[in-house]
């Protein structure tokens, strides 16, 4: 059976895509195949690891990837997380569909460390929400 290639992206590939991965890899990694990339990549967000730490996911390892990495290879599905990639990659060749998740980008969140941590578990669980419909739709 060939697991259907799944390709997050966002802006940085620093916490939305990264956190999308590590829930799909957790979820249903026996099913599909994750990955995860960044029109301008920056750093893997500790922040990110640490709230999906929280829920029993590992993503430390993880390292924040340029799109332009993945060009030439094939995908079932390109997921882009935030409105801002829409732009900066419009088409990636290579793709059969094109998923779009308008995420607030949690790194992005003023206020308080509370305040942030606040924002960044939202937009984690709305991720794992995102996730687990996509797995049903597509199982």
């Amino acid at each position: 059976m060939i697991k259907p290639r799944v390709l997050f992206v966002c802006s940085e590939n620093a916490c939305r895509s990264q956190m999308a991965e590590g829930f799909l890899r957790h979820h249903a990694g026996d099913r599909f195949e994750a990955f995860s990339g960044g029109a301008e990549p920056g750093k893997l967000n500790p922040v990110a690891v640490d709230v999906m730490r929280e829920v029993g996911i590992d993503i430390s390892g993880h390292r924040s990837k340029d799109v332009a990495e993945f060009l030439g290879q094939s995908f079932h599905f390109i997921i882009r997380v935030c409105d801002k990639v829409k732009e900066a990659c419009p088409v990636l060749p290579g793709a059969i569909w094109y998923v779009d998740w308008s995420l607030q980008d949690p790194a992005s969140a003023k206020g308080s460390s509370t305040e942030r941590m606040t924002v960044f578990r939202r937009v984690r669980d709305e991720i794992e929400g995102c996730v687990l419909e996509f797995i049903a739709k597509e199982s």
